[in-house]
């Protein structure tokens, strides 16, 4: 059997691994600096300060906010002080509850969806709330080792000195359970099976056997795991029911109505349009609806009042490909146009969404376009830009 190693013996900042508090790194940009894109912790540090300081629930161990402030981070809400603390999450309450409760447990957790339902973004922002630290994150592609679940070495310590401690290179996994944590891995279901059941003992024994040196690492409290999966990718890597077991699953839902939809498309663009200087989202927001329909119709096969009936095209056309046509025509807008979001402006975003097929989506486009678009009150300019677009 081999011995349990000491917590502290694993250290996250040797080896030219990330250190211990990432937030002392000189690559990683300090909160209120020009980073295009900002951690969770960072981007909205006032936030969490506030929350802690009138947060007097009780706190799972090493979480630094209870449940209850973790589940308001996410969905919004005011302060009794009166700090007003925005919405990271649009949706039904119950899911960000039993998302939150879960980690609370020793369950992993696994954010289901298909594309574009914010899991990655609800991922982050758990950890921001709960160890306050999104940065542990492993990545999953077809091509990602077991190292990066597991651990990997320094070759040239390790051609030097052999196996020790001062050669091997931690994983973000490994770290979080030595330093009672949240880790993240994303698109797990796009690791190869045998990478992804390196995860079975870490998250059923909560131990990481380390057989070169004869020890392990166990994970301390507080130590817990995020990942995230999307329903397309089914049949890729399904998950083994080993593996399966050992995670509660949550699914995130598209938006239900488009009044919700419209919101969280608003709010994201309007946040990315901030740190790109961008036009206000109020001045665009009539063409943020009309791109929330047509996805919507597009992607329900049926028009908003229920009488026609649409082919679908082959894309997702998500509530992310909504905020990335949007910002893309907002950019357009400010940079070649009068600052103000019109129909040109989105125009080419949206073919570009949705005719992922050139032969079958063009077609089932171009019947959307002549039989609900050029038929629709007040979509006249709309229609006219998407046929110069797909000219």
């Amino acid at each position: 059997m081999p011995a349990p190693v000491e917590q502290t013996s694993v250290d996250p900042g040797r080896n030219g691994s990330a250190p211990a508090n990432p937030g002392t790194d000189a690559t990683r940009p300090a909160p209120g600096s020009q980073a295009l894109r900002p951690h969770a912790e960072d981007a909205f540090a006032a936030e969490l300060a506030a929350l802690a300081a009138q947060d007097d629930r009780p706190r799972p161990a090493r979480w630094r906010l209870s449940p209850w402030a973790v589940a308001t981070y996410l969905l919004g809400g005011t302060l009794p002080d009166g700090t007003v603390i925005t919405p990271k999450y649009v949706g039904p309450r119950r899911i960000v509850e039993v998302a939150v409760s879960t980690l609370a447990t020793d369950r992993a957790l696994l954010l289901l969806g298909v594309p574009g339902t914010a899991k990655t973004w609800v991922s982050e922002h758990l950890a921001a709330a709960v160890s306050g630290d999104s940065t542990l994150l492993v990545q999953g592609t077809a091509g990602t080792p077991e190292e990066a679940v597991r651990y990997g070495w320094n070759y040239a310590r390790l051609l030097a000195q052999g196996p020790s401690r001062d050669a091997l290179v931690p994983s973000p996994v490994m770290r979080a359970m030595a330093e009672g944590t949240t880790a993240r891995v994303e698109e797990l279901t796009r690791m190869p099976a045998d990478v992804q059941d390196t995860l079975i003992t870490i998250l059923s024994e909560k131990t990481l056997p380390i057989p070169e040196l004869g020890e392990e690492v166990q994970a301390v409290r507080g130590f817990n795991l995020i990942a995230t999966a999307n329903d397309r990718d089914r049949g890729v890597n399904d998950l083994s029911s080993a593996l399966r077991r050992r995670f509660n699953t949550v699914v995130l839902p598209l938006p239900e109505t488009p009044e919700a939809e419209v919101d969280i498309v608003s709010r994201r663009v309007d946040q990315i349009g901030r740190s790109l200087d961008l036009p206000a989202v109020p001045d665009g927001i009539d063409e943020i609806r009309r791109v929330v329909t047509v996805f919507r119709e597009l992607r329900d096969g049926i028009t908003t009042d229920g009488r026609t009936k649409l082919k679908s095209p082959s894309g997702t056309l998500s509530t992310a490909e909504a905020i990335s046509v949007v910002t893309h025509g907002l950019a357009l807008a400010a940079h070649f146009g009068d600052g103000v979001l019109r129909a040109g402006d989105v125009a080419a975003g949206i073919l570009g969404a949705v005719v992922r097929d050139p032969a079958a989506d063009r077609v089932v486009w171009q019947e959307y376009l002549e039989t609900v678009v050029r038929e629709r009150d007040g979509w006249k300019d709309f229609y006219r830009a998407c046929r110069e677009a797909g000219a």
